[in-house]
């Protein structure tokens, strides 16, 4: 295994766990299935298999919805490799139904039955747990009782797993008090309570066999010369074991997500609780090193989720919708001085910090002034005799105004348009005071009414005040940063990657090569976008501490991307043109090569375009060369499905059964018999190596 220290050049595949199809299974990928596939691989030539997480994420599909940091999902267990399967099978008629139902229930499909499958695989493996000594009499043997020891973390999640199964699978948040904050001492005494014991056990020997089967996985994989490359989503779910056990470690008031861009007007609001690192850095960053630790049993890389999240992240109010009111975490705030000295009084303070909703904006919706006064009181306080209002101190945030009961001030189909126009408000704004007589920018502080309304040197002095702030901004996150990855990076010897799509932090590049953590090249979008043109960033000038991909999980395949976004792809080629075939040597014809150029773009996606893509992408300067399985099989046409949108795996902004459940569309052993596609993948590597 390479280290930190010494990272080879090599090319791997990315692949979901659960994707994987064999013979012998066909209902979803399990653990034991990454030998056959790393056999495909070592057959290709491929150095490194990335695997999306395999953590537990309980009924969310996502496997970026973490219900533990700690867990490995069960929905990847095989049934068949579990001691005293065969002889159950063969003596037990209602297990021997019950399995070959589960079979017969889901048949290969290009999309697994998420909640289904694991529905029944959760019964067909209390079936088998009843067989133990544990299923039977509630003790664990002397296996699990070593396994346990050996894995401290487990029972905390054994004792929240099964409050979890005993709320019917409820957010922790609805449970009653007691159960929602416990402490370290409450949890071992639950965990040692004899009535529970038999419940606890069967999640702590579910997680045993989930280890061993990986581990097992992960050996043959090793022997086979072929790193594993694992992820690590920065954040974890609000309903996650980790945020119920260990509270001083997230910030429940706060969400994670990003702010307003071009895509995104109102941001991201990811809906996940923010970390609080300040008590992780007091607690020398215990349970991420713990989390790393865990990971290295299986991986020799690991790729951080949103690494700008370490740097800063943007902090969503809980009560809020959107992202429109968020802020950096941590930050550098305004004090109400510094706005005194630009010549701001009280009034206008409040003006460009709080929404002014002016009576007409409602009574616009209600056509009577009277009931537009007795919603907004609902909402508001009246500045003086103005029809004009501010939000009371009660509003938290548009949660508070969308769950009002207006039913009584207003017309039924006002109301959602009354709603609207209030929560368009709450966001109205310059400035936020984050706490008493301190204040940030809003992230779109130039679209408020506050702004448009100060005059061109009031604007300035502002800017340069936001300037200064972005600049102590930049040195805060910096030092957060190289604090955090200074902890972590030593903690474990697997190599560090980080996703760092969309940074706009001067200081990032620095960080992460300083920690000699791998960034991330997707080919479709590194061009130098503030050029005219917008040209391509050449594939030798890439940064060589880095993973080049021709796509990601979240965007579409490169033969969606061919067929829906002409524009991109018509630069690409003029940028690659050798590859395409197209004459490039200084005798060209200038019109002919735009010609070239027009008619291979214009035309159908074909295993001939894949294999030109894939080539160029190899000759960049990173040292990884990852792409996604999806864009390899395209050197093959009979792996294709109808649809090129089928073959993605997950759609950003939506919740479907759809995401998250993508399935080779042909079997591991059929894929390691094709001699043509292993051929050309092998061609593909070698243009690396060269």
């Amino acid at each position: 295994m390479s280290n930190k220290e010494s990272i080879n050049k090599l090319t791997g595949l990315v692949v979901p766990l659960g994707a994987l199809y064999t013979k012998e299974n066909s209902v979803i990928g399990q653990y034991p299935d990454l030998k056959a596939f790393s056999d495909f691989c070592k057959e290709c030539g491929i150095s490194l298999i990335q695997l999306l997480p395999v953590n537990d994420t309980g009924t969310q599909s996502s496997p970026y919805s973490g219900l533990s940091a700690f867990a490995l999902h069960p929905i990847y267990i095989s049934l068949k490799d579990i001691p005293g399967f065969d002889d159950l099978y063969k003596s037990n008629p209602k297990f021997k139904e019950a399995y070959d139902k589960f079979l017969n229930d889901f048949p290969y499909s290009k999309r697994y039955d998420y909640d289904g499958i694991l529905n029944s695989k959760i019964h067909l493996l209390k079936m088998l747990y009843e067989t133990t000594l544990a299923g039977k009499e509630g003790k664990a043997d002397e296996e699990l009782t070593k396994w346990i020891k050996a894995n401290s973390w487990v029972k905390t999640y054994c004792v929240y797993k099964n409050l979890k199964w005993n709320y019917m699978q409820a957010s922790w948040k609805s449970w009653i008090e007691s159960d929602q904050f416990k402490t370290d001492a409450e949890i071992t005494k639950l965990w040692n309570t004899m009535a529970f014991k038999k419940e606890h056990l069967f999640y702590a020997w579910l997680q045993m066999l989930a280890d061993q089967q990986f581990s097992d996985a992960v050996a043959y994989v090793r022997k086979n010369k072929i790193l594993i490359k694992g992820d690590m989503p920065i954040l974890m779910n609000e309903d996650s074991c980790d945020a119920w056990a260990h509270p001083e470690f997230f910030n429940q008031d706060l969400r994670a997500g990003s702010p307003a861009d071009g895509e995104n007007p109102e941001g991201q609001n990811w809906g996940f609780p923010t970390y609080n690192w300040k008590n992780l850095k007091s607690a020398d960053y215990s349970w991420w090193k713990e989390r790393l630790k865990q990971a290295s049993n299986y991986y020799d890389a690991y790729r951080l989720d949103h690494i700008l999240g370490f740097f800063r992240i943007w902090a969503i109010p809980e009560a809020d919708i959107n992202a429109l009111n968020g802020h950096t975490e941590p930050y550098t705030a305004i004090k109400k001085e510094r706005l005194y000295e630009m010549g701001f009084d009280d009034d206008r303070i409040r003006w460009l910090s709080q929404p002014h909703i002016p009576t007409g904006a409602i009574e616009d919706i209600t056509w009577n002034h009277d009931t537009a006064h007795q919603i907004l009181a609902t909402f508001c306080n009246q500045i003086h005799d103005e029809e004009l209002w501010i939000f009371d101190p009660s509003v938290k945030g548009a949660k508070t105004i969308l769950d009002a009961d207006i039913s009584e001030l207003c017309h039924p189909d006002a109301i959602d348009r009354v709603k609207k126009v209030l929560c368009d408000y709450w966001t109205n704004r310059c400035l936020i005071e984050i706490s008493k007589n301190k204040f940030v920018p809003v992230w779109t502080y130039s679209r408020s009414t506050a702004w448009q309304s100060l005059n061109p040197q009031e604007k300035k002095n502002l800017e340069d005040c936001f300037m200064e702030l972005n600049e102590k901004n930049e040195k805060l996150w910096q030092k957060q940063a190289d604090e955090i990855f200074t902890a972590l990076t030593s903690a474990v010897k697997m190599i560090p990657c980080g996703e760092d799509l969309g940074v706009n932090i001067e200081c990032v590049p620095t960080v992460m090569k300083k920690h000699k953590i791998l960034g991330l090249k997707v080919a479709r979008w590194c061009r130098n976008w503030s050029e005219g043109g917008q040209p391509y960033i050449p594939f030798d000038k890439y940064e060589p501490l880095s993973v080049t991909t021709t796509s990601v999980h979240d965007s579409s395949t490169i033969r969606q991307w061919w067929h829906e976004e002409k524009m991109s792809v018509s630069a690409f080629v003029q940028a690659n043109s050798k590859f395409f075939g197209i004459d490039t040597t200084p005798e060209a014809d200038r019109n002919t090569f735009d010609l070239a150029v027009s008619t291979i773009t214009s035309g159908e996606f074909t295993p001939e375009i894949a294999y030109a893509i894939l080539k160029a992408v190899a000759t960049s300067a990173s040292l990884w060369n990852i792409s996604p399985l999806q864009d390899y099989l395209y050197l093959n046409k009979k792996y294709w499905l109808p649809d090129a949108s089928d073959e993605r795996i997950n759609i950003p902004g939506t919740v479907t059964s759809f995401n998250w459940t993508y399935r080779l569309p042909a079997t591991i052993e059929e894929l390691t018999a094709d001699q043509e596609l292993i051929s050309k993948i092998k061609n593909i590597i070698k243009t690396q190596e060269d």
